[in-house]
């Protein structure tokens, strides 16, 4: 496309170059050689006043010798009266010239050799026609027109590379946004998701550029999006997994027992490898969109309605606060429900039988506070959970479930911390956002981190067990 547009615009320039450049130089030569004449028109004019006086010889060349052009002019008296006829001057013009000139009484110019000659006729007081001769090199003719005609020829050729400068950077304009744009295709068709395009250029290209980057975000943002679907599908299999370890462990023994036992574990372990390889893709998620929400007291008791069976079946005492009244946030219902099963599965998964464990909602003006408590043995490096639900767990953790849990709480604003419980083990705070567009404030973190023991316990004494 760049050398295209460069032959095309050196093939109209030329054209307009020769179409203005030709004509222009007859003109000049043409002008040159007017001028010549009027010069010599000018200088026979000066002759023609002492002819209309005298003919006599010698006042003529005064007059002649007078006008600088003797060398050059030349004038032809004919006989009048009986007198001779005079000769002054060097004469170029043949007699029929000459005598054309006088029979017709027009002037004229003739060719001779290194130049013209002007025949200017001058009526004499007698009647008789002189003829007065100036003589007009080649040179003259031609004086200045090579000059002109290489300026000419130097401006079209200034014009002609000027434009095609122009075009050459018209095209590297042009060209270079499309090759930068085949070269993100290319990469985004070898797997590269983070190519993307720089959006300038032409408007047409600009506009490309622009719908392409549009189009590479929606394909990460729908591999993210099926990774996620896949590593939360797979994550809530923890759910009845943990039922079915639970209920495998009380069959006893027998080879009926050790059998299930055995497929359950290998269920697991594929669960655990289907989690870590959607972990290793890092999948974003979106903040819930306009109108998305739900109300999280239901939430919380609907899933601790299924979590209550499993704490019966292994002696665990729970206790539920906040639930009284309806709480709004801005999450979608499922992705709170997969939260709370995360963290209560993981309750159930690294505590013992017989581990109490509490859930809390605090609703506050801002932002809504859901505790998950235990009696466990705690967390040693807090630090390192969070850091470990970034990432590829250890010590048979994946760490998708806290994973689950930051996103959830991050896409509304908030954030996610643990800490020690007022019961001795666990606490995991996820602070949802109410007004998604702004982010939590330092204060808010620091008051909850200030939170006094007692007003916790306060809470929780507040609780109700579900039937």
């Amino acid at each position: 496309m760049r050398w295209a547009l460069v032959k095309v615009c050196l093939a109209v320039t030329t054209m307009v170059v020769i179409a203005f450049a030709v004509p222009l130089a007859l003109v000049i030569q043409e002008m040159a050689r007017d001028r010549a004449f009027s010069n010599a028109e000018r200088q026979a004019a000066a002759v023609a006043p002492a002819l209309s006086i005298t003919t006599e010889r010698e006042p003529l060349e005064r007059v002649v010798a007078s006008a600088g052009s003797d060398a050059r002019m030349a004038v032809h008296v004919p006989a009048v009266d009986g007198a001779a006829p005079v000769e002054i001057g060097r004469a170029r013009a043949t007699g029929e010239d000459v005598a054309t000139v006088r029979r017709t009484g027009r002037a004229s110019t003739a060719d001779v050799p290194g130049g013209s000659t002007l025949l200017q006729p001058v009526a004499l007081s007698s009647g008789a026609i002189a003829v007065v001769e100036v003589y007009v090199p080649e040179a003259e003719v031609g004086k200045g027109v090579g000059t002109a005609w290489a300026v000419l020829a130097g401006v079209g050729a200034a014009l002609v590379v000027g434009s095609v400068a122009v075009a050459d950077r018209l095209g590297v304009r042009m060209v270079r946004p499309a090759q930068r744009l085949a070269e993100g295709a290319h990469e985004l068709g070898e797997g590269r998701l983070g190519a993307r395009v720089p959006e300038d250029g032409p408007t047409e290209l600009r506009l490309a550029a622009v719908a392409f980057n549009s189009m590479a975000d929606q394909v990460v943002q729908l591999l993210a999006n099926e990774r996620e679907l896949a590593a939360d599908l797979s994550h809530r299999l923890r759910t009845p997994l943990t039922v079915l370890r639970l209920n495998a462990a009380s069959l006893g023994d027998g080879p009926a027992a050790e059998q299930t036992r055995t497929a359950v574990a290998q269920l697991e372990r594929e669960v655990d490898t289907i989690i870590r390889t959607a972990r290793e893709a890092k999948p974003q998620t979106a903040a819930a969109g306009p109108g998305a929400g739900c109300d999280a007291a239901e939430v919380v008791r609907e899933r601790m309605e299924f979590w209550s069976a499993l704490a019966e079946d292994e002696g665990r005492k729970w206790r539920l606060a906040g639930i009284e009244r309806p709480v709004r946030i801005p999450v979608a219902r499922a992705d709170l429900a997969a939260a709370l099963d995360a963290l209560l599965g993981n309750v159930f998964r690294h505590t013992a039988e017989g581990t109490a464990f509490a859930v809390d909602v605090h609703n506050g003006d801002d932002a809504v506070i859901v505790l998950v408590s235990d009696a466990g043995p705690g967390i040693p490096d807090p630090d390192a959970a969070i850091l470990r639900g970034r990432g590829s767990g250890n010590d048979g953790s994946t760490g998708l479930g806290l994973d689950i849990v930051r996103r959830l709480a991050e896409s509304t604003g908030g954030d996610v911390r643990i800490g020690s419980s007022v019961l001795g083990g666990t606490e995991v705070r996820i602070w949802i956002q109410l007004d998604a567009r702004s982010p939590v404030r330092s204060g808010h973190r620091g008051a909850v981190r200030r939170r006094r023991p007692g007003r916790s316990a306060a809470r929780l004494g507040r609780t109700r067990s579900l039937p």
